[in-house]
């Protein structure tokens, strides 16, 4: 149990001991007619019952636990409470006071043993019965007993017909611990409803409700209410960015995340990967480039092989080859990886740098491209071009030993061997 829960249960047992004194001397006065405090129970057709206390004899063994529990002798208050033996509301009370020591002392099975019995009996005070049941339930959420709290909470609800946020949100919790997704609707809309100002940990178990069974248009419903209670929350914008790329919204997606990130709230590397993959959806490459550039450059986003490849193809979409062939190439020295090093330098022949290309290409080559036809075909036109029909006439013959490319080499021969023989190149 946390601290402050530990401290709660503890001021409230010193709460209730330090009555029993006055209780005990309000028995010896003169009895006078006092006024009833107000009752924790609202129902209809409910009257408060009149206040009962303690019996002297009770009353002196709370007191002495009392003292004991003040000196810190947790373990002598609790022996001294065990043995009361009495029978009825005196039985209930002491019962009720020992539950909530042992309660502040971490013995929550026990606990509940002796608070069970003091609420059951029914013989307790309005406030003792009620705050029993509620007690009941938190020890029962606390201890992992989800289902059994959820039982007594729904019989503080009934006993008191009162709307409480807190109780709500218990019940809620626990369907979500559970993983009941439907059953946490019901609890957290009257949790939603009766709290005194909205709270983001209710809409994030409604929405994950929705989101767990795949309902995500109701998903979205509920972080569009919730980000309008709190704009300035940074994880809520990107939360609805993602859920409209759930639903291939990217539209609304791209909408999103743009306003939050002109706010400054998309700062982490897959939140700023996100929004320059829903440029590229959107058909906006060169946005999609230039964002994770700048992210890159900055250090927010890791300089790694899928990131730099990204933002490569995203300048080859926009036709930006010689910024694409950059990428590649940085993206392709990280592993030596042969296949970014044919898409460098692809884009250096389409920027038209004919000899860095052949550089590239030539890499790709010697880091064992799958497919190297295509890539001696490739150089062959850059040496073609560049009038090198003897380095273009050797290339074409390596693309002629590839199945997959000996056709289209064949129907280049003939021409290289013309230009070569009309240009006095002997092959």
């Amino acid at each position: 149990m946390n601290k402050y829960i530990k401290q709660l249960y503890v001021a409230s047992a010193v709460a209730v001991a330090l009555s029993i004194p006055m209780q005990v001397s309000a028995q010896q006065a003169p009895k006078k007619k006092a006024a009833l405090p107000p009752s924790p129970i609202q129902c209809a057709g409910h009257e408060a019952r009149k206040t009962s206390i303690p019996g002297q004899k009770v009353g002196k063994k709370v007191t002495e636990a009392l003292e004991f529990y003040n000196a810190d002798n947790v373990d002598e208050a609790i022996n001294v409470l065990k043995s009361i033996k009495a029978d009825g509301f005196d039985q209930a009370f002491a019962h009720n006071f020992l539950a909530r020591v042992l309660a502040g002392a971490g013995k929550y099975d026990e606990s509940l043993k002796y608070l069970k019995r003091a609420v059951n009996s029914k013989v307790l005070n309005d406030r003792e019965q009620v705050d029993g049941i509620k007690l009941i339930a938190d020890l029962n959420i606390q201890d992992g007993k989800y289902r059994e709290s959820i039982k007594w909470y729904k019989e503080w609800l009934k006993v008191t017909c009162k709307d409480d946020y807190d109780v709500y949100f218990r019940m809620a919790n626990a369907h979500y611990q559970l993983e009941e997704w439907a059953n946490i609707i019901e609890p957290i809309n009257k949790a939603i409803q009766f709290a005194e100002k909205p709270n983001k940990t209710a809409f994030a178990l409604k929405m994950t409700s929705y989101f767990n069974r795949k309902m995500y248009k109701e998903a979205i419903e509920v972080q569009e209410v919730a980000l309008k209670a709190f704009p300035e929350d940074k994880g809520m914008w990107s939360q609805l960015g993602m859920l409209y790329m759930t639903v291939e919204d990217h539209r609304k997606a791209l909408s999103t995340f743009e306003i939050a990130y002109g706010q400054g709230y998309i700062t982490k590397p897959a939140e700023l990967r996100a929004l320059s993959q829903l440029y590229t959806m959107n058909d906006v490459p060169y946005k999609a480039a230039t964002v994770l550039e700048k992210h890159v450059s900055a250090g927010d986003v890791p300089k790694d092989v899928k990131t730099l490849s990204s933002i490569a193809g995203s300048y080859h979409q926009a036709l930006e080859f010689r910024k694409a062939a950059e990428y590649y190439g940085k993206a392709a020295d990280l592993e030596s990886d042969p296949d970014l090093y044919y898409k460098q330098g692809r884009m250096l022949y389409s920027a038209e740098r004919p000899n860095e290309a052949i550089k590239a290409l030539q890499k790709s080559l010697d880091e064992g491209f799958d497919k190297p036809g295509t890539v001696h075909l490739l150089i062959m036109e850059a040496h073609f071009y560049k009038g090198r029909y003897k380095q273009a006439y050797y290339h074409l013959q390596q693309a002629k030993k590839d199945k997959s490319t000996s056709r289209r080499a064949r129907s280049w021969e003939s021409y290289v061997k013309e230009k070569a023989k009309n240009n006095g190149v002997a092959l």
